[in-house]
């Protein structure tokens, strides 16, 4: 059963599953939307964790033939782009009320860009609001003149 492509499981470790797992990533406020997806993201404490997953798919999206569809679509997709994503986030994907996904291999191939660019760009969200957290990180300045724009400094 296994597969020269790669571990296919979508093992427990990497699901969130608790109700209170999708209300710590929902509350932290983070998120980036494109097309008919919307990801939350969440930096988990310890960085070397595997990342989750979390799906949500309303009734609004479609019947349940279209919901599951879209589950098991963007698990298969999580699974493939799992050794490309970095280590320790919590993710939710929330699929807006698009109708079903696309059929076939351009399908699959649409969602894998489209994953892979929102998660690049929430991850560089979280490093922005953590750079800009404090000055401790990454040998920020707490000098104004030296964190000033250009051209604003004395």
């Amino acid at each position: 059963m296994t597969d020269a492509g790669g571990d296919r499981r979508f093992p427990r470790d990497v699901r969130l599953r608790r109700p209170l797992d999708f209300k710590a990533v929902y509350a932290g406020r983070l998120s980036v939307a494109a097309g008919p997806l919307v990801l939350y993201g969440l930096r988990q404490p310890e960085a070397t964790t595997a990342t989750r997953l979390g799906l949500s798919v309303s009734r609004r999206v479609g019947k349940a033939v279209v919901r599951n569809r879209w589950k098991r679509r963007l698990r298969d997709v999580f699974r493939r782009l799992r050794a490309r994503l970095p280590a320790g986030f919590d993710l939710v994907v929330v699929v807006r009320a698009v109708g079903p996904p696309r059929a076939g291999a351009a399908g699959v191939a649409a969602i894998e860009r489209l994953l892979l660019d929102l998660v690049g760009r929430l991850v560089r969200k979280i490093g922005r609001r953590a750079g800009a957290a404090g000055p401790s990180d990454q040998g920020s300045s707490p000098d104004p003149a030296k964190s000033s724009p250009p051209g604003q400094g004395s």
